[in-house]
């Protein structure tokens, strides 16, 4: 077993930053192809080759499945020269897998790191969730009718309902939640994959969105969790096993009572974490890779790091490779 290492989780940033760039760059040849396996396998390969050359005791907690299923950072795979912070990690090397096949917006490189057993174990399966930035931290409540957290929202930011945006999956599922949103007479934006951008952007200002809600996948749900921890922002979900073998899943993975709403310290339980996202194809939070005329790629990324912070702080880095 290693030894538990006091330095900060957050000491490893610059290493991590380095892989979601690598993983970027893996996927770029792949964009448009119409190949999304091959390009996750890039992705996933040169993720993992970065990861295991940082000094850490790193364990895969959401990663592309369980050992069975996939080769590379698989749930439980331990990772890091065994030596520096011990890190539960949560990746998705090609974040929009299919976007990115079709040459399309909004696919990124993302990684959630936090201090060992602080991450949720969050089974494959679906996750009702609810995202706000740091003004309407405390304002939402999972259990409510979105009307009513809608009308909670638009009091925390100061503003009427009807100049409220909310930000939902363009999905048969959700057609209730986007009839109540222009019912509400909020604004609805609807968008095709990765939710874990419209989540990240209710904490962002310059972006027009006020509220993410809906049904995505459980193990996104935590990464997007981790950066609005470090953003301060709020994040709420709900597991939704649909049969008996995944409520039994959840409990295997230590969530009992998978029923109970999930608050976002039973989501990401410390303030030693950050995120990373790096742009594939451009989009809403960044910027693609981009090959300039002397062969070099320009990446673009989003860096989150948590903390005791009043105001949200991320940081945009443009680096090359």
């Amino acid at each position: 077993m290693p030894t538990k290492s006091r330095v900060c989780t957050q000491s490893l940033v610059m290493d991590f930053l380095e892989v979601s760039q690598q993983a970027a760059i893996a996927a770029y040849p792949w964009i448009g192809k119409g190949n999304k396996m091959e390009a996750d396998g890039a992705g996933t390969e040169a993720m993992r080759d970065r990861l295991n050359l940082i000094d850490m005791h790193g364990r895969v907690v959401i990663g592309e499945g369980e050992m069975d299923e996939a080769p590379m950072l698989y749930i439980n795979e331990i990772l890091g020269t065994g030596t520096g912070p011990c890190v539960d990690i949560a990746v998705d090397p090609v974040e929009g897998t299919t976007l990115m096949a079709k040459g399309q917006e909004n696919s990124l490189a993302v990684i959630a790191v936090a201090r060992q057993g602080t991450l949720l174990h969050a089974p494959d399966m679906y996750m009702k969730k609810m995202a706000v930035g740091p003004k309407a931290k405390g304002w939402i409540n999972i259990q409510l009718s979105l009307t009513e957290n809608m009308k909670a929202v638009a009091q925390a930011l100061g503003k009427n309902i009807k100049d409220l945006t909310v930000m939902i999956q363009d999905r048969p599922r959700h057609e209730e939640l986007i009839n109540e949103v222009i019912e509400a007479g909020a604004r609805v934006k609807l968008f095709s994959d990765v939710d874990i951008t419209g989540a990240v952007a209710t904490a962002i200002d310059d972006i027009d969105v006020d509220l993410l809600v809906g049904i995505g996948g459980a193990p996104e749900g935590v990464i997007a969790a981790t950066a609005l921890k470090c953003m301060g922002g709020d994040f709420q979900a709900i597991l939704l096993p649909h049969d008996e073998a995944e409520f039994n899943r959840c409990v295997k993975m230590g969530i009992s009572h998978p029923e109970i709403p999930l608050k976002m310290d039973d989501i990401v339980n410390t303030n030693d974490c950050f995120f990373i996202a790096t742009g594939i194809t451009g989009g809403m939070l960044l910027e693609g890779v981009k090959k300039r005329e002397n062969g070099a790629l320009m990446t673009h990324s989003l860096v989150t790091i948590g903390g005791e912070m009043k105001n949200s702080q991320y940081v945009h880095a443009t680096f090359s490779s």
